[in-house]
């Protein structure tokens, strides 16, 4: 009987070590559970956060999916105390195992199983930890479940063949999320202490491997007091295993937690309007015209304009990686090397907002103060502003979402005008107050926007780029996104056209009322100075002065579908610009970007350059996989572009932008133009010198929200403060390598009034306008 019960359990021992076995090998082929492909275990961290480069190598903020803002950071650049730290405190033999330590996992069985002791510790390698983040999420059935112990050790056995102990350390940390959207240890590092990861100390290091038990419960921002006992605990097993003194030991632990805290965010960094555009601009798909609504139709054509003629738009979709899907900004972590300069970035968000913040601000609500028809000008009834509000109503998400929801519309309205407790927006903070939601409608109105580019006329390297004043409370992108009439800075591509067909900045006149007859109605422009009424005035005269009389006059000699022509080969793509009469007055709809290209050609010899916004873009393994070249097209001749550098410097130096020299009291040479639409509801000003071409609009968010006063709503107020505000930044900062000294490269011993032999006098008409 005992030989027989000897012979049953050898028979039952042998039974499950072969069962065991088989059912390893089962799991190693992939037989039964899960098991990655070797392609995985390769590459077991498939998700990275795409970073954003300035020009002068900084980093101004990353992409990624679901927040998780991993940055991969090689092992070098890891600090070697994170490193002591972590195998100190999860696996103190893991050099010395194979991806299982099986006198750990006796322990843990023995100590923890048998006996119940919670302070054991664990038998789970780091390499066992590395395969439960990577691949337990696959698990989806109580089978796998039963088996996801030994599909771990299958696993952390093949990733030590694949990797060695420094790369498993590597993946290990940069896979971690560490919470607050501080996915992998370089932002971890950055979140909570604000520095890379290999600059971190000790007690540094000892809190963040700290968070690797459980980052909620441990969280240093909830819970320092716990965090720091936790910390604490990481770095008596750096002394336990030899790592650290006892003296270092209580060093340390008398230090305090300190943190340099702030939550990582895809709207944190620098140029977030930038950042945002560039994110849609490259990833946009292939434009198809039905997915736009028929009231879009013109941005369908811009669209595809972008997509046919330049390479960054919809880059993503164009490219394709080895295994030939496109990229993916969210996951393949890649590096974007922009144009932007962080410091000219930093000035022009500084000019911005001082001068509209701080100034305009503050006089728009002081003029708007008692007025019933506020924010919206006085021209407006009561009814008019009823309107408004209401449509911006059913705008909203409020709106929406109450709607998606079976709302009535009388129970919408009724919300809409019951207080409730918000946090509103100001320039000095938030605010926590109580006001209906359509009156927080109004209240955002009140607040002016304002868009800003700069950028280089030979490269057409864009420099700064503000699309707003604060991205979180107000994300429409001015910039890019939106489009404003222009007013009186059209003039110069008109002037362009005159030059073009053989005026000159000499050529005279008449500075005089005259009605047109526009699509068989009577059209009078009308002037908002009858200085030098009467007279004969030369064309430089009528620019500096911004005289709608002179430029209508110019237009009465030109076809206006050659001048809308003409506007597309400046780069306005706007296909609703009709040609009429009128046009040379500024009603058009343009965008800030494609403004400040078109005056590239000014400073360009005639030459228009296109904006470019990314150099280069490498690939995760540092590969080059794209490079950007400067677009460019001739628009109008070196000649006329040399009689346009005459005319817009006297704009300048004798006409509506003198402001510069009196009283900001720039030295160098500078063209430029003002520009204020009917009613002062858009007000613009376009600035550039031989190495800079920058442009600013200012306005409300509706084309009603403006100042009623010509003194402060036209863009000679508006607009240029802050492009000298910006400019007078760039010339102190030395390093940036502009001057003042810089001068326009005009033929030596130029004479604009001078005209080719044989040339025809386009003026020889004027007599016919006093008949």
């Amino acid at each position: 009987m005992r030989r027989a019960l000897i012979h049953f359990l050898w028979s039952i021992l042998v039974i499950a070590v072969i069962t065991t076995i088989l059912a390893f090998v089962a799991i190693w082929n992939g037989w039964i559970g899960y098991m990655p492909p070797i392609n995985d275990l390769q590459n077991p961290i498939g998700r990275f956060a795409t970073q954003v480069y300035s020009s002068d190598g900084k980093v101004i903020g990353t992409w990624n999916l679901n927040k998780e803002n991993r940055i991969a950071v090689p092992y070098n650049k890891i600090s070697p105390y994170l490193v002591k730290a972590l195998v100190a405190t999860e696996d103190e033999r893991f050099y010395k195992h194979s991806g299982i330590d099986f006198i750990a996992l006796a322990r843990a069985v023995v100590k923890r199983g048998i006996f119940g002791q919670a302070s054991a510790g664990g038998g789970s390698t780091i390499t066992q930890q590395l395969a439960k983040q990577l691949y337990s999420s696959t698990v989806s059935s109580v089978q796998e479940r039963l088996l996801q112990k030994p599909i771990e050790w299958v696993i952390a056995i093949k990733l030590e063949r694949t990797y060695t102990k420094e790369e498993i350390i590597t993946l290990y940390l940069n896979y971690f999320d560490f919470l607050h959207n501080a996915v992998g240890i370089k932002t971890a590092a950055n979140t909570y202490f604000n520095k890379e990861p290999k600059d971190l100390s000790i007690t540094e290091a000892a809190t963040l491997i700290g968070l690797c038990k459980n980052p909620s419960l441990f969280n240093p921002v909830r819970y320092p007091e716990r965090c720091e006992q936790r910390r604490n605990v990481v770095l008596s097993q750096m002394q336990k295993v030899g790592y650290l003194s006892k003296a270092e030991y209580n060093q340390y632990c008398d230090e305090p937690l300190k943190l340099s805290f702030h939550r990582t965010d895809h709207k944190d960094g620098t140029a977030t309007y930038f950042r945002e555009f560039l994110r849609r601009y490259m990833m946009a798909k292939r434009p198809e015209k039905e997915e736009y609504p028929a009231w879009n139709r013109s941005q369908y054509t811009i669209d595809s304009i972008a997509w046919n003629t330049d390479p960054l738009y919809g880059w993503c979709n164009k490219n394709f990686k080895k295994d030939g899907s496109p990229y993916n900004i969210y996951t393949d972590g890649l590096k974007v090397f922009t144009t932007i300069n962080s410091r000219m970035q930093q000035y022009a968000k500084e000019a911005v907002y001082a001068h509209v913040a701080r100034f305009l601000q503050p006089a728009f609500n002081k003029e708007k103060r008692y007025k019933a028809t506020a924010p919206f000008t006085e021209q407006l009834t009561a009814d008019q502003v009823r309107k408004i509000l209401n449509r911006a109503m059913v705008q909203s998400e409020r709106y929406r979402a109450m709607k998606a929801e079976g709302a009535t519309e009388q129970e919408i309205k009724d919300a809409f005008h019951k207080p409730v407790d918000m946090t509103i927006f100001t320039y000095h903070g938030d605010l926590d107050t109580v006001m209906t939601p359509m009156d927080s409608i109004r209240y955002y109105k009140t607040f002016l926007r304002a868009g800003f580019m700069s950028m280089d006329p030979k490269t057409g390297a864009v420099k700064a780029y503000v699309g707003g004043l604060d991205y979180n409370h107000f994300m429409y992108d001015m910039v890019m996104g939106g489009r404003r009439q222009v007013g009186s800075t059209i003039k110069p591509y008109l002037y362009a056209m005159a030059m073009e067909n053989g005026f000159s900045p000499c050529d005279k006149a008449p500075n005089i009322q005259r009605s047109y007859v526009v699509a068989g109605q009577r059209w009078t422009p009308r002037n908002t100075s009858h200085s030098r009424y009467g007279q004969m005035v030369t064309l430089k005269w009528g620019l500096a002065q911004s005289n709608n009389w002179i430029s209508a006059y110019l237009m009465s000699k030109m076809n206006p579908r050659q001048f809308v022509q003409m506007l597309h080969d400046f780069g306005i793509h706007n296909p609703d610009i009709h040609p009429s009469m009128a046009l040379c007055l500024g009603p058009c709809e343009v965008s800030v970007a494609e403004m400040v290209s078109a005056y590239t050609a000014f400073a360009n010899h005639g030459i228009r350059t296109a904006p470019m916004f990314v150099s280069r873009i490498e690939d995760n393994e540092g590969n080059v996989v794209a490079r950007f070249q400067p677009r460019m097209n001739e628009v109008i001749s070196s000649e006329s572009a040399d009689k346009m550098l005459v005319l817009l410097k006297a704009v300048v130096d004798e006409g509506t932008a003198g402001r510069l020299r009196y009283k900001y009291n720039f030295t160098g040479e500078i063209g430029g133009k003002t520009g204020t639409t009917n009613r002062n509801s858009d007000a613009w000003f376009m600035g550039f010198t031989p190495d800079l071409v920058s442009g600013c609009w200012v306005g409300g968010e509706d084309r009603d929200i403006h100042f009623d006063s010509m003194r402060m709503g036209q863009g000679a107020t508006m607009a240029l403060p802050i492009w000298a505000y910006y400019m007078r930044k760039v010339y102190r900062d030395k390093s940036l390598g502009y001057t003042e000294e810089e001068k326009f490269q005009l033929p030596s011993d130029y004479d604009p009034c001078v005209k080719e032999p044989g040339e025809e006098d386009p003026m020889n008409e004027i007599d016919e306008v006093f008949e």
